[in-house]
């Protein structure tokens, strides 16, 4: 083959199939000249690839940086999952629950407002505000909630449970349900004046695991089968 039919790539692949190349022709080593990505500078190709070592470690440590903070993050979470369960299970008197569980989640979560029904509920609590009579509409949608509503507040018939309902800009509804039944017993409504706290876009696992929580903390409150 003559010269000018040798390509970059005939060049490459025989550098990369002959690694004694450079041990033959050290000199080699030293005079190459690159350009330098930090600048229009020649470097030679030790220096090349000790910027290119460098900005692979450099790459590897905000790696490192980000796994570490997203496990101080997941750690701060799990403490506060766990408080909130431990106040459930520490409440030995069954209608102080609904309360309790939506007020420590507020706190814990730093989540502005919070309210709860369970239509569901025995009959000796008909009087307490969580077990106040709900529309069929609203009990037939939180049935359908497979997983919770993230969104935009839409007017929905339970953002009037929250205290201040004009100040819901995003809200979550985690449908409360036994484990051995589709139909829900209960709502549980989360919200927000930031637009941006619940979205329709956002995971729902951690949510999810809440209402799975929630539901069988509750459970105390229905009557017995």
């Amino acid at each position: 083959m003559g010269i000018q039919g040798i390509t970059e790539g005939d060049i490459a692949d025989y550098l990369a199939n002959s690694p004694g190349f450079f041990e033959r022709h050290a000199e080699l080593l030293g005079s190459v000249q690159l350009t330098s990505p930090h600048g229009q500078r020649a470097v030679s190709l030790q220096e090349r690839q000790m910027e290119m070592l460098r900005d692979k470690i450099k790459g590897l440590e905000h790696k490192i940086i980000e796994m570490i903070r997203n496990g101080q993050d997941n750690m701060a979470v799990a403490d506060k999952l766990h408080r909130w369960t431990r106040a459930l299970m520490l409440t030995s008197n069954a209608a102080d629950l609904p309360d309790v569980l939506v007020q420590e989640l507020l706190e814990q979560f730093l989540i502005p407002q919070g309210a709860i029904r369970v239509w569901g509920a025995d009959e000796a609590f008909a009087s307490l505000s969580f077990a106040q009579r709900v529309s069929d509409d609203l009990r037939s949608f939180a049935t359908s909630l497979v997983t919770p509503y993230c969104g935009v507040n839409a007017g929905f018939e339970a953002v009037a449970w929250l205290p201040d309902p004009a100040a819901a800009r995003s809200l979550t509804m985690i449908a409360l349900r036994d484990a051995t039944s589709p139909i829900a017993f209960g709502l549980l409504l989360l919200a927000s004046p930031d637009p941006t706290r619940y979205t329709a876009d956002m995971g729902t696992d951690f949510l999810e695991r809440i209402g799975e929580t929630a539901s069988a903390a509750l459970s105390r409150l229905l009557p017995a089968a």
